[in-house]
Order: structure tokens, then C-alpha cells, then sequence
């Protein structure tokens, strides 16, 4: 008897909180679970990180989504699977965690497609999401307000397409949860030194801090970012834990794209909490602000707006101290809203410097007579030559073009200070434009 399949697409979302949980360790579970149940996964789980400037956004603002191709006869099992999981594992005590997850089947339409970059790139509303899903025959089930539904549609739409990447995630136990992680410190380095950089954000440079585990009592031990499955799950294999792995996962993920920047054509188009990319003209020189973060504006006909380098943004902060009046720049970062206290900022991940204005400084006319550097005798006095006695209220001050101490190009914030989805230097020429055609054979444990 020849049993029909069904392609079948499982987008879920805010699941975790500040205190507990994690959507991806939810995925990880149902890998496992789904595997046992027959299904076949037709792509890595997919790790989509939506707008980091949303102001109710999870912790890491992830959702993922679950590809597989399943008998008919198993989809209401696979759904109660889910649904059970998902019940049991996030933190729906927590006021601020409301869950969803959505079923697609089949292909994945154009417009769902847009919807997904619409949510990364912008503010959606869960009207939208229902309206979609009411479209295309989907499913979805929400808990409490179930704002996860717009996650979890999300995830389903970015298919990943053109640019990505690859983590590897491996997870505690439950009883080492909420303890120091213990990781043998030297095997990082040496998996640093032996995959970078096809893998990437290892270690900060700076501080020489390690990136690849988490500080929040989350189920996470630790996760490697890189180009390939390939090279994470050798870089996975080089790490020397010291405490009992439970689990881990490939996932097929959109951090280091930079998929949320979008470029806008001028300033007038800057928007709260969206992350953009746009050109302006610095109109006055940086301020350094309590706490070390450095504030200034740019403009273009159309408006102004503030750009702040955060303290721990590192060499950019220390870039955007050396730009003066004049500087044509390209600012990349979220856009945090007009309060009382501030006006509309963009908060830089990236600044490209596309032109630098003269730096001009001004100094005591020589001496006509002795050459040697005269002095002012007040406003508008004129200058006197201390050597030599010359004296002249029509010499004027020379103008002097000074050396800039620093370069056109692109600056980005220090690695411990990036977002998921900020493209490190190392990516940039790495970028893809397809799928992968078939999966590594273990991608998972167990």
C-alpha cells in the first residue's frame, strides 16, 4: 500500500524568560522526539532571529522552525507532540512569556516569505500573522496572548534562502542547570585556533572573554557559530567539557547576515525600532556621555538624527570619538525611540566612514623678519615676535590642514558586543546564495 507524505513546516516561539527555558532546546527535544516518531527532517532546524529592537522581544529573540516530511497517518500525533512539549518545557508562569507555535504544510508561498522580512527587518502585528495563516490553511495554537504565533509564522517563511550560517548547541543536564558552566578553557582556544575563521565570534579579542557559552541559568553549555555543519560539529569535537552534555543540535541559522539591517534612502525615513542602514553628514563633533558612550548626530535634507556607540561597543566607540563636523558617514544599528530624555538614536552595530572633512587648525603667524612663531597680544592686537621685536596688526592666523587619525572604511562593534545578527569582519566574502542539497549524517545527539 503506498502511503502518502506530507511535507510539514513547525514554526514555534517565546517559549523562554529572563529566569528559565529556551525555544531552541524545545527544538532539540522534538529533533529527537519527531526522529522516533518517523519523520524525516529535509533541512537543519532553522534558527531565525527576528528584530532585536522589538521592546517585547524574548531573550535572544529566536524562533525556529521544524522542516520534516511525515505520513499522513502521523500529523495529529506530531502536532499533540508538539503542543505536549511545548506545554512542558516553557515558562508560562512567567508574565512575559507567551508562546506559539504554527503548522504549515507544503511549499512556502511568496508571502509568507515577506512576512518573515517584515519581522526581522520591522514591526509586524499579530493581525497579520492570523490574516496569513487564515490564507493558507495553516494551524496555529497560542498560549496565553500567544504572541509566539508571529514568531513561529516567521521562522516557517525565512527559509533561508540566500545568505546563512551554522550553530551547534549543546545543552546540560536539569541538574547542572543554574551552575557554572565547566568547559576546559584551553580546548576553546585550541578549537579557536584550529577552525577560525570558519567559525566565528569564539572569543572576544579585546577582553579575551569567551563567547561561545552563556552567563543566564538557560539550558545552553555551550554554541559555536560557523560557515559549515561541517566545521561546527568539528569544532563541537574539539571541546572538552567537564560536565555531562545531555544533547546537541545543528541548526541552520541567520546570525552574522546582517538580515536585519535595511537600507533606507534618507533620514527622514527613520522609524522606532527599526533596524536600518542610512548616510548622513556629522554636524557636530562627539560628546562623551556618563558612562563612556559616545553621541552625535548626523543629517541630510530631509532630517537629523542621533548616533550613539555604547561603551561596551569598544573599537567603535573609539572610532566614532574621532569624527569631527563634515564626516559623511554610514550608520548601521536598531532605532531606539524619542523619550524625554533623548531624542530618536540609531544604536550603532556598524559604522562605515565614507569621507572625511579636512581637520583644520589654526596657528600664530612666523615672524616675516626672524621666522620664528609669533605671539597673539590679544583680540585683534595683532601678533609680536618675542625674538626679534617685529610687530604687525595684519598678519592673520595660518590656517594648517592636521594629519586625521583615522581612515575611510568600515568599523564594527567588538565581538563580545555584537548582536546574533551582526555580519563579523571574518563573514564578510563568505556570504551564500543556496541551500544545502542533503544533511551531514549525524547532526544530532541523540
Amino acid at each position: 500500500m503506498l502511503m502518502l507524505m506530507t511535507m510539514m513546516h513547525i514554526g514555534l516561539d517565546d517559549t523562554d524568560s529572563p529566569r528559565t527555558g529556551c525555544t531552541t532546546y524545545i527544538a532539540a527535544l522534538l529533533v529527537e522526539k519527531l526522529h522516533r516518531l518517523g519523520a524525516s527532517f529535509i533541512d537543519y532546524p532553522n534558527l531565525i532571529r527576528l528584530n532585536p529592537n522589538v521592546p517585547w522581544k524574548t531573550r535572544g529573540n529566536g524562533a525556529l522552525c521544524l522542516r520534516i516530511r511525515c505520513g499522513e497517518e502521523l500529523v495529529e500525533e506530531i502536532t499533540e507532540t508538539v503542543i505536549e512539549t511545548i506545554e512542558e518545557n516553557a515558562d508560562l508562569s512567567y508574565a512575559g512569556t507567551d508562546p506559539g507555535v504554527v503548522f504549515f504544510f507544503n511549499n512556502i508561498p511568496g508571502e509568507l516569505k515577506d512576512f518573515a522580512k517584515r519581522t526581522i527587518q520591522s514591526v509586524v502585528k499579530m493581525k497579520e500573522a492570523l490574516k496569513l495563516i487564515n490564507i493558507f490553511g495553516a494551524e496555529a495554537v497560542g498560549f496565553k496572548t500567544g504572541r509566539g504565533i508571529i514568531g513561529g509564522l516567521a521562522a516557517i517563511g525565512e527559509t533561508l534562502g540566500e545568505d546563512h550560517t551554522y550553530e551547534i548547541i549543546a545543552y546540560r543536564t536539569r541538574e547542572n542547570r543554574g551552575t557554572p558552566r565547566r568547559i576546559e578553557g584551553s580546548s576553546i582556544d585550541e578549537m579557536n585556533e584550529k577552525t577560525a575563521p570558519l567559525t566565528f565570534n569564539n572569543i572576544d579579542p579585546e577582553k579575551g572573554r569567551i563567547l561561545i557559552t552563556p552567563r543566564g541559568p538557560d539550558p545552553i553549555l555551550y554554541g559555536i557559530r560557523g560557515e559549515t555543519p561541517e566545521v561546527v560539529k568539528q569544532a563541537h569535537e574539539l571541546i572538552r567539557p567537564q560536565e555531562t552534555v545531555e544533547r546537541w543540535v545543528i541548526f541552520r541559522t541567520n546570525h552574522g547576515t546582517d538580515a536585519h539591517l535595511r537600507r533606507i534612502s534618507s533620514i527622514g525615513e527613520v522609524q522606532p525600532f527599526n533596524p536600518v542602514v542610512v548616510r548622513g553628514a556629522v554636524t557636530k563633533n562627539p560628546q562623551v556621555i556618563p558612562g563612556g558612550h559616545v553621541i552625535f548626530p548626523i543629517k541630510d535634507e530631509t532630517g537629523q538624527v542621533d548616533c550613539a556607540a555604547y561603551e561596551p561597543t569598544g573599537a567603535l566607540r573609539e572610532v566614532a570619538k574621532k569624527l569631527i563636523v563634515g564626516d559623511f558617514v554610514e550608520a548601521c544599528g536598531g532605532v531606539r525611540p524619542a523619550s524625554s530624555r533623548h531624542p530618536i538614536t540609531i544604536n550603532m552595530e556598524k559604522i562605515r566612514v565614507l569621507k572625511l572633512a579636512p581637520k583644520i587648525a589654526f596657528h600664530n603667524p612666523a615672524c616675516p623678519q626672524c621666522g620664528k612663531r609669533m605671539k597673539s597680544m590679544g583680540t585683534r592686537k595683532g601678533f609680536r615676535c618675542e625674538r626679534c621685536g617685529f610687530r604687525s596688526s595684519k598678519l592673520k592666523k595660518v590656517a594648517v590642514e592636521r594629519k586625521r587619525d583615522l581612515k575611510k572604511g568600515l568599523y564594527i562593534a567588538s565581538p563580545r558586543s555584537q548582536r546574533h545578527l551582526t555580519k563579523p569582519f571574518c563573514r564578510y566574502g563568505r556570504e551564500k546564495s543556496s541551500v544545502p542539497r542533503e544533511l551531514i549524517k549525524d547532526w544530532h545527539f541523540p
